[in-house]
């Protein structure tokens, strides 16, 4: 129940103010009092943020050249050890600080090799913070440092020296071994996802060809698995392209350099309709792009379109290919090395250094021209993708008007078959995506009129990873989501120049608007069957491609309805899974006086029923969709909705024995 509250007096404080109430933090409190600052969360993605910190200054060691090997253990009671075959961290006493340079490097924030010169020319990461920043937030962190043919040990607590740097033994080689166990008073998630970190390795082992990562998780029996990619970037792509039609085989590839900055590019041509371009700074992913990104796109436009120009592919009176036009079906990984990158945020996801445009565009515009001019079949065939873009845009556009005017026309815009809430408030609405008109009413009749909402779909949506905008806006069901959600889809031919100059990606520009979305929750309701599953699928596949930013915040969700209904006397349970079933029968035992219901589909349950098990927010479960590693969802999509069969059969095969109904 909502409370009158006085903010003047809420947010009072006492009146005097001097000397008494500045407070200095010592040392590392201030990453302890406040760690989200640092390393964004202290929930998983912050845990496994602290691995990434100690793993990028190996690779901070492999960039400099001192550096081929990486292991990374995860161990049983879920510490960290990542050990390298780099120069060793220095452990000589520096002469201002009276102390190993280990040491300081461990307990000082910002201190390190990447602030002077000879440490290191381009490096990640927090830039001398992160790995200070995870001794501070670990409960114990050891460091062994093998250099000078010696075995040095120092170990830590909470950002304190609990034991001074001591020499173990002798040591042939050199390198760097980190063990830490991270804080459990400081982060509320303390078990390691070995999926997370395998999919950050892999993609480093990707960005910096030759180098050596292996993963190996103790508590699955010493799981592991290692990461070699003698092809670097292009081997990125080919992963990303393997179950896609490709419009040229070879990818297309150029590494320059220029002011120190060494620009590399892979890119390919798909016979899709999606683009997939990443951005890497110093092996940062940079989300929303940056220069870089926006001199790679002013060349790419240009280049394509001088080419088309010059060959006669394009008229004199026919309009110039768009960005989006050209960059259709195309996959592409950016990877620059910058001495001094300048990010718009501590996050790091957007690159600011102004500099960088014009350098990208020249490589980039030289490299291509060359290419076409080389092997123009390709060249003509890429020309011919983005002429065939411009046209389904078009129609696209005729589409989205005639929609517009249609909704215009009518007595209010939403869907007829929308039964709405009564509710305004995006915080608390949500609307429920329900399989089959049976299965609608039932919805309508048990819902919460007030802040719930219902959405039939009749049947199976179209397929949208087999269909351009254009064809997409002619189906009734997806116009009908359109409408209902409020926010517009992700289409970024409706990018104004300015968003395009900064270098947004796709999902922050065009129609999409997230502040007009009407409802905080979308919910997903299907059968429990291949059906169901499917539907499930396509309405995925949908949101993936076209309002991404929805599952990236996580407004996305899918029901849990039950699979039985069990009956005793007056008593009655209900199963979501098959364990839970023998389960419950355990305990109201399994003599006669019972009968177990299989539900087929939602339409089996009445309005109460649906209510209780499904819709009721004190009981119900639902299930959030998350979207943790872009790469592998733009490619399993691309398995289970493309037009290729293979792909979908082995991965059907091969997974066949891990399906399980989408309980918790």
């Amino acid at each position: 129940m909502a409370q009158d509250i006085d903010i003047e007096k809420a947010t009072a404080v006492e009146e005097k103010y001097d000397g008494s109430k500045i407070h200095v933090l010592e040392g590392l409190e201030a990453v302890r009092k406040r760690p989200a600052m640092y390393i964004g969360s202290t929930s998983e993605r912050g845990l496994h943020h602290l691995v990434y910190e100690v793993i990028d200054n190996s690779i901070d060691e492999a960039l400099a050249g001192h550096c081929s090997d990486i292991k990374v253990t995860i161990h049983e009671d879920n510490s960290i050890t990542v050990s390298d075959d780099g120069r060793g961290i220095p452990v000589d006493i520096m002469p201002k600080e009276k102390k190993p340079a280990v040491e300081v490097i461990m307990t000082v924030l910002h201190a390190g090799g990447k602030f002077g010169d000879g440490g290191y020319k381009v490096s990640g990461g927090l830039h001398g913070v992160g790995v200070t920043c995870v001794n501070a937030l670990s409960e114990h962190l050891e460091v062994e440092v093998h250099r000078d043919g010696k075995s040095y040990g120092i170990e830590f607590a909470k950002g304190k020296t609990t034991k001074k740097l001591f020499v173990k033994g002798d040591a042939l080689g050199t390198g760097t071994i980190v063990h830490f166990k991270p804080d459990a008073s400081i982060f509320t998630v303390t078990v390691y996802s070995y999926e997370t970190l395998r999919h950050r390795i892999r993609e480093l082992a990707f960005l910096n060809k030759g180098i050596t990562i292996t993963l190996t998780d103790e508590r699955e029996n010493g799981k592991s698995e290692t990461f070699h990619f003698a092809g670097g970037i292009i081997e990125f792509v080919n992963h990303v392209d393997e179950n896609k039609d490709l419009i040229n085989d070879k990818v297309i590839y150029l590494e320059g350099a220029k002011d120190g900055i060494i620009v590399e590019l892979a890119m390919q041509y798909c016979d899709t309709y999606n683009e997939n371009v990443f951005t890497y700074v110093n092996n940062i992913n940079t989300e929303e792009g940056g220069t870089h990104l926006s001199g790679f796109r002013k060349a790419l436009t240009r280049t394509i379109n001088n080419y088309a120009r010059k060959n006669n592919l394009l008229k004199e009176n026919e309009e110039a290919l768009s960005g989006d036009d050209v960059r259709e079906g195309l996959t592409a990984v950016l990877s620059l090395k910058i001495p001094n990158p300048q990010f718009e945020s501590q996050t790091k996801i957007k690159l600011g250094n102004s500099e960088v445009m014009p350098i990208v565009d020249s490589l980039v515009g030289d490299a291509l021209t060359e290419f076409f001019e080389e092997d123009p079949s390709v060249a003509k065939k890429v020309v011919a993708k983005g002429i065939m873009a411009a046209r389904a845009r078009a129609a696209a556009r005729k589409a989205k008007e005639l929609i517009r005017r249609k909704n215009a026309l009518e007595s209010g815009s939403l869907p007829g078959k929308l039964a709405d809430c009564q509710s305004k408030d995006v915080n608390e609405t949500e609307i429920y995506l329900v399989e089959g008109d049976s299965a609608g009413g039932s919805a309508k009749q048990g819902r919460d009129r007030k802040f719930q909402a219902i959405l039939p779909l009749r049947g199976k949506i179209l397929n949208v990873e087999k269909a351009r905008l254009d064809k997409m806006l002619s189906s009734e069901e997806i116009r009908n989501m359109i409408t209902a959600f409020g926010c517009g889809i992700v289409d970024a031919s409706e990018a104004n120049e300015e968003a395009e100059s900064s270098g947004k990606k796709k999902n922050k520009v065009g129609s999409f608007d997230i502040s007009k979305l009407r409802y905080g929750k979308i919910i997903i309701m299907t059968d429990a069957d291949v059906d169901g599953a499917h539907i499930r699928t396509l309405l995925l596949t949908f949101f993936y491609r076209h309002m991404e930013p929805l599952i990236r915040e996580g407004h996305v969700y899918i029901a849990q309805p039950p699979l039985y209904l069990i009956k005793k006397g007056q008593k009655h349970f209900y199963a979501y899974s098959d364990q839970e079933l023998q389960d419950i029968l355990d305990e109201v035992g399994r003599d006669n006086n019972f009968n177990v219901q299989r539900y087929k589909g939602l339409g089996e349950m009445d309005p109460e029923q649906l209510w209780e098990t499904t819709m009721d927010p004190e009981k119900r479960t639902v299930l959030q969709v998350h979207l943790e590693d872009a790469v592998e969802a733009d490619r399993i999509f691309s398995i289970l909705m493309g037009d290729k069969v293979e792909p979908r059969r082995e991965f059907i095969e091969a997974n066949a024995k891990n399906v399980r109904n989408l309980d918790l």
